[in-house]
């Protein structure tokens, strides 16, 4: 007879379970309600024939950026990835804040996506912005002003505020 740690517990395709060199498991007993269930498994993932005997599969290719701009220009992008975000000549303001700290105001942005519009309570008021995010690698670096209600800041729709902590400054600084 084979001593129980050494048998093995073998699971089928269909969630049965066996004990020990080919034996069924053994039924439990009984259970308050009158129940008898066999051993069950939690069905396995189905088997991916290509990686039997093959080698790992390569790494996913990176994302290509969809806006590259020149190496000529100073630039911001994005810390995480590196994807360009925006061009120094498009800096309107450096005196902004964000919600983690130090923010700079831009004419233009590329390589982002926007969320849907919300509401938002600023120190400024309560202007229509929506949260933008990197194309590349999804963080969100900051937002854009879709609607201002007070005319004082009017200026800022239609513009971006991308905050410091989420991007670096490339090509040519001095």
């Amino acid at each position: 007879m084979t001593p129980r740690s050494a048998w093995l517990v073998r699971c089928g395709e269909g969630g049965e379970c066996a004990t020990g060199p080919g034996l069924p498991a053994p039924r439990p007993p009984p259970g308050p309600s009158g129940s008898a269930g066999g051993a069950r498994c939690p069905p396995r993932p189905p088997r991916d024939p290509a990686r039997r005997n093959g080698p790992p599969p390569a790494p996913p290719a990176p994302r290509p950026f969809h806006s590259s701009l020149p190496r000529s220009h100073r630039t911001y992008s994005c810390v995480r990835c590196r994807a360009h975000l925006a061009r120094h000549e498009e800096l309107i303001s450096k005196s902004f804040q964000g919600s983690r700290g130090h923010a700079y105001l831009f004419n233009s942005v590329v390589n982002v996506g926007c969320g849907p519009a919300e509401q938002r309570l600023l120190l400024t008021g309560l202007p229509s912005v929506a949260n933008i995010f990197c194309q590349s690698c999804k963080t969100t670096p900051g937002w854009k002003y879709e609607q201002a209600f007070e005319s004082s800041q009017k200026y800022k729709e239609g513009k971006f505020i991308i905050e410091v902590s989420h991007m670096v400054k490339e090509n040519g600084w001095d």
